[in-house]
């Protein structure tokens, strides 16, 4: 054991911001919200995605980063900081979401970063999916999965300014960059006008469907990396200076910005190619087969185009990965008194050895995904929202800390006490028994 040291800090609130929306954009915003709004009534559902955003996604991320500033440390300690030992089972919950999540999104991360040198190297070759089949499991997958685990422990043994700002702050810009650029080429393609229809177009008539009402609240939920600690972990690392209402709007804006654009470049892409009956749910079929294809079939432009690309999706994997790994490290650094370096080999190594399954079978990888997203997320998120409005002293008072003269902090406490849990209640009853189902039949 080692004694316990001053908390880190962020060298600057830049830092920090980049950082939490690192955590925030991932691989679901290059794909999974285009898919949504272009099948469920394209600005109909922005619509609606931005309210649920408003009314669930913001006061559940304000009321992490309340917890954690407040706290200043990981769920654990925070939670119990707060609630007592009796609460402290939820901070464990945010820390086996993160370890559960990593393990397996480091897999398709692995696929991202190959991808990508595959780009570079113009060597997708002629069959996307054949060849999908056999990188995606097996001993090219532990391979890459490995070497992604140690690059991102790598990263968080560094520390939060050396490390984990240090990256982000360099990585998230140049992010937005090339999207932005990607887009600007998009909208130069023959046929990008039929993709920006498809994607954008306007239908009400669904859209207050259960269905849809649950796949927009899970949006906004999910996208924001909520219900894992990541936020709250990341918040524990502020002054009480920091303004939280004003960062929280700014990690939800990017957050969506970088989703809304990325179908600016999807859409016209698959359509100028004649692409538009290869459009899937399946986030892996899009991103791993068809656009690859779309890219083989361009050319030199597509080499270029498919690496700038498949670059994005490492660099939103990464900091995901980062913020992931951050849980469960700060978590072993506050309770076992552990050094940074420490915790991050030995987690990292110890997640890196769990997600060798989902390496080897894809459908393992999928059952772990349902798992965390359909219960462990849903049931930390929901957990947090009365924890933060019905059990934890004063949260007004600890929000308003850097943040004079916002007037609106009581309705934030009121959605966490009624609105959100009722909306995450409402995405439960349909999410746990599909991940029962799916669990039964990789079992079966």
């Amino acid at each position: 054991m080692v004694s316990a040291s001053p908390r880190e800090q962020w060298a600057s609130k830049f830092g920090f911001v980049m950082a939490a929306v690192g955590s925030a954009v991932g691989l679901g915003n290059m794909w999974r919200f285009s898919y949504l709004t272009a099948e469920h009534g394209g600005a109909a559902f922005v619509i609606l995605y931005l309210a649920m955003m408003l009314f669930v996604g913001l006061p559940v991320l304000l009321a992490e980063l309340v917890l954690g500033r407040g706290a200043g440390r990981s769920p654990v300690q925070a939670l119990g900081h707060f609630g007592g030992n009796a609460w402290k089972p939820l901070g464990l919950l945010f820390v086996a979401s993160g370890f559960v999540i990593l393990a397996y999104y480091s897999v398709i991360a692995g696929w991202t970063v190959r991808y990508t040198i595959e780009a570079a190297l113009d060597s997708f070759g002629s069959d996307p999916a054949g060849h999908f089949g056999e990188i995606s499991e097996g001993p090219q997958a532990i391979v890459w999965h490995l070497i992604f685990m140690a690059v991102t422990s790598a990263i968080v043994a560094r520390g939060i300014k050396g490390g984990i700002e240090l990256t982000t702050t360099v990585a998230m810009p140049l992010l937005f960059l090339v999207v932005c650029g990607l887009a600007v080429y998009a909208a130069t393609l023959d046929k990008a006008g039929p993709g920006y229809t498809y994607y954008l177009q306007t239908d009400f008539n669904d859209v207050f469907s259960r269905e849809v009402l649950s796949e927009a609240a899970g949006q906004a939920f999910f996208s924001l990396s909520l219900g894992m600690g990541a936020m709250l972990t990341y918040a524990s690392y502020l002054s009480k200076d920091q303004h939280l209402p004003n960062e929280s709007v700014m990690i939800a804006a990017a957050d969506f910005a970088v989703a809304f654009i990325a179908g600016l470049v999807v859409f016209p892409l698959l359509f100028a190619l004649g692409l538009s009956s290869e459009v899937s749910e399946s986030t892996v079929g899009a991103l791993f087969i068809t656009l690859p294809g779309a890219f083989g079939r361009m050319g030199a432009t597509g080499q270029i185009i498919g690496t700038l690309f498949f670059a994005t999706l490492v660099v939103g994997a990464l900091t995901s990965a980062i913020s992931l790994l951050e849980v469960v490290v700060a978590s072993a650094m506050d309770t076992l008194q552990w050094s940074r370096h420490k915790s991050a080999v030995v987690f990292g190594g110890i997640i890196a050895l769990c997600g060798l399954p989902a390496a080897v079978d894809i459908d393992v990888l999928g059952a772990m995904d349902e798992v965390a997203n359909n219960i462990f997320l849903l049931g930390g998120g929901l957990a947090l929202a009365v924890f933060v409005g019905w059990v934890m002293p004063d949260p007004i008072g600890e929000v308003q800390t850097g943040a004079p003269g916002v007037r609106w902090f009581f309705l934030w406490r009121t959605l966490l006490r009624f609105v959100v849990p009722a909306v995450l209640l409402y995405i439960l009853v349909d999410a746990v028994p599909r991940t029962v189902a799916t669990l039964a039949g990789l079992f079966r």
